[in-house]
């Protein structure tokens, strides 16, 4: 059950993330979004800043057109 959580605050995260200008920008607000949406399904907290800043990192790397 507990995967289950991390998966929808990696999945929440991504879509509430948006894009900054740098990396570091892009890795923060990433990582923002993914702690509120673990704090949000009572996940952990650490875990869902990493997967929501790696998600969003990754997302505006390859799609920086849609930033």
């Amino acid at each position: 059950m507990r995967i289950h959580k991390l998966i929808l605050a990696g999945a929440a995260a991504l879509g509430l993330a948006a894009c900054g200008d740098t990396f570091g920008e892009q890795a923060l607000i990433g990582a923002g979004a993914g702690t509120a949406a673990a704090a949000v399904v009572g996940g952990n907290l650490a875990a869902g800043a990493v997967i929501g800043g790696a998600a969003n990192a990754i997302y505006c790397q390859e799609f920086s057109n849609k930033c």
